[in-house]
């Protein structure tokens, strides 16, 4: 029993790190690449299991309004939770029904490994990958027009209101906007 657990230790230090199956990578050669969002998931899924927490699974909403605003922040090559249009009216007007709603911006990373360290190593981006009501997710990655290697990602998570508080209300409430650069 000590040696197999000798052998899981020595097997776990030596493990890659975490990486997304098939890693969404920019090429100079590339003009319109896929992320794979199932891999985001499962890679940002694992992260938070690590912490104690549930996992994340891909929405089609906000899969829709990551992309958006990751072409907005490409086709302005300026980085912002607010750039196109304010992060919290990009919200309210989608069809997202959310009690928590929060927004990873990026740039420059070409790999979606490169945008995951760099939002783990945020106290701030960390804190909304690791929001405990967090349960949904969507992400985006645009090049910058004319640029090779400025990259813009959006990553959106949310804890949709299941409950349905206020169906009668088009708009998004009660709801809790967090951005944080």
């Amino acid at each position: 029993m000590l040696a197999a657990f000798v052998l899981w230790i020595g097997l776990a230090a030596s493990a890659p790190p975490l990486q997304a199956p098939g890693e969404f990578h920019l090429t100079t050669a590339a003009t319109r690449s896929q992320l794979d969002a199932k891999g985001a998931a499962a890679l940002i899924s694992s992260y938070r299991r690590s912490h104690g927490l549930g996992p994340v699974r891909v929405d089609r909403e906000l899969m829709r309004l990551a992309q958006q605003h990751a072409r907005a922040m490409a086709a302005r090559n300026e980085l912002g939770h607010n750039v196109g249009a304010r992060f919290e009216d990009r919200v309210r007007n989608s069809s997202i029904r959310a009690r928590l709603v929060v927004e990873n911006v990026a740039a420059g990373q070409r790999t979606l490994a490169e945008a995951f360290a760099g939002w783990r190593d945020s106290p701030g981006h960390r804190a909304n990958m690791l929001a405990p009501e967090v349960t949904r997710m969507g992400i985006g990655v645009a090049r910058a027009l004319g640029s090779k290697d400025r990259v813009f990602w959006a990553l959106i998570l949310a804890s949709p209101d299941e409950r349905g508080i206020d169906k009668g209300n088009p708009v998004l409430w009660p709801f809790l906007i967090v951005p944080r650069p």
